[in-house]
């Protein structure tokens, strides 16, 4: 299984990492949190301590036409 993961730059992941220390990711929806934790590991030679994640769900799309 190949896992995708893209760093999230945002204002708001910016501030965490500056007053936190914790940084955002894009990951595919079938990791779980050890797979996630290795590929971080690997990637960027750092010692990982804990792993939060969350599933967000799309926004509904509508339009306002007229019919």
């Amino acid at each position: 299984m190949e896992i995708s993961i893209k760093p999230i730059v945002t204002e708001k992941a910016s501030i965490l990492t500056e007053k936190l220390g914790r940084y955002t990711f894009r990951v595919s929806p079938e990791a779980n949190k050890y797979q996630i934790k290795d590929l971080i590991e690997k990637l960027y030679g750092v010692k990982v301590t804990r792993v939060n994640t969350i599933n967000v769900r799309s926004k509904n799309k509508s339009r306002w036409t007229k019919s």
